[in-house]
């Protein structure tokens, strides 16, 4: 059993590292910047993937109650805006400032529930996320590579992620499984995306791309759409094999190698202060993987 939990941990390392580093090669080096077709090919191409699996009978899908399906609706919403404004701001800001913004999440949650639902919350909880909100503040004062637009982007992405989270701890009693939510949100990402590709101008800005005839550019955009499903199948994996405590730790994990190994890939320029903002950031999120151990 111990065996079969590491090497799915490990198997969740490798899609995050390997989605993260590909998608940001297609996004800042070939320069693919036009989320609503980059994102809708990944939602298709995920969507197709896990409608295979659920015909050949390698995972169960279950979305036939509508009442069950609109309710779940909002949540899509907030995946779409996850994904669309992820893309926006991975394109201009670096791995590792991106993934502490994107922390800044678990600050939405535990204020919210700290406001709405009066949930006492661990003084190691309470550290972790001031060590992540003075992280991300202290940020875009220390980065010499600081895009407004990304940081921008960054935030509604990390508003829509802690939204989505809430949304999805509120329907607990739902019958839909992570594999279902999953599933429609494919759904809904695919048709939203191609609808929002002529308002926001990608589909005729697209012909301008340069790398159109280079096949590293269609090797990476294959690559990112699978690898993107095997990261969300991985970690609905996670999430049903291990306990809490132990999921946020092969996260963490997960994040510190990949931010790691984008430093010696991709142009990142580091100064101590901005180290000193990153090295906050995942104290943070190490005394939240600390607080989710203790409290599972």
């Amino acid at each position: 059993m111990c065996f079969r939990r590491s090497l799915v941990g490990l198997t969740f390392c490798a899609c995050y590292l390997a989605s993260y580093l590909t998608n940001k090669y297609v996004l800042s080096v070939l320069k693919f910047t036009y989320p609503t077709l980059f994102q809708g090919w990944q939602t298709l191409i995920g969507g197709l993937l896990l409608h295979l699996s659920w015909k050949l009978g390698w995972v169960e899908i279950n979305s036939n109650s509508r009442s069950e399906v609109l309710t779940w609706l909002p949540a899509s919403v907030l995946f779409v805006g996850i994904i669309y404004a992820g893309s926006r701001a991975l394109s201009r800001l670096t791995v590792p400032v991106f993934l502490t913004l994107h922390n800044v999440a678990e600050v939405v949650i535990c204020g919210y529930k700290k406001c709405f639902q009066k949930e006492k919350a661990s003084p190691t909880k309470i550290c972790s996320a001031l060590f992540l909100l003075a992280a991300a503040g202290c940020l875009p004062f220390n980065d010499s590579q600081f895009d407004p637009d990304g940081y921008f982007w960054a935030i509604i992405h990390l508003l829509c992620v802690g939204a989505y989270k809430i949304q999805q701890k509120s329907q607990k009693a739902s019958v839909l499984s992570d594999i279902d939510q999953q599933y429609l949100n494919y759904i809904f990402s695919v048709v939203l995306l191609a609808f929002a590709s002529h308002p926001t101008g990608d589909l005729f800005s697209v012909l301008e791309f340069p790398f159109f005839s280079f096949y590293r550019f269609y090797s990476s955009c294959c690559a990112s759409g699978i690898l993107g499903f095997f990261l969300a199948f991985s970690r609905v994996k996670l999430k049903s094999t291990m306990a809490p405590g132990q999921c946020a730790a092969w996260i963490f994990l997960a994040k510190v190698t990949t931010a790691s190994l984008s430093i010696v890939l991709f142009d990142v320029i580091l100064t101590r202060a901005t180290v000193g903002c990153l090295l906050l950031g995942g104290l943070g999120e190490a005394l939240l993987v600390l607080s989710e151990q203790k409290s599972s």
